[in-house]
């Protein structure tokens, strides 16, 4: 799913215009990335989880020539599903896969 297709779902399930769903879509993304580079927490109870992992400076190496190539400790941002979306995703797909064996057999 697009950003635009989550704004239309958004505009049309509130009644908002599609300009003013995409600036409150794009105020969410800039706030969250806002927090999490600034080292903060950002939890939506029910939704997940957002914050910035430390990754270990580490030896790697490069495909092309085999060489060895330092890849100096960095940041990377990390989203944590709350167990109730783990719960919900977990339960529909179960249902999708039993209901496309169902099909798949007669």
């Amino acid at each position: 799913m697009t950003k635009a297709q989550i704004v239309d779902r958004i505009a049309a399930a509130t009644g908002l215009t599609k300009m003013e769903t995409e600036a409150v879509v794009e105020g969410f993304m800039v706030t969250v990335i806002d927090a999490v580079k600034d080292g903060d927490l950002v939890e939506l109870r029910g939704f997940g989880t957002y914050r910035a992992r430390e990754r270990a400076p580490r030896m790697a190496r490069n495909p092309q020539t085999d060489e060895p190539v330092e890849v100096p400790r960095h940041y990377v941002p990390v989203f944590k599903p709350a167990a109730e979306f783990r719960r919900v995703v977990n339960e529909a797909r179960i249902e999708a896969d039993a209901g496309n064996a169902a099909a798949e057999a007669e």
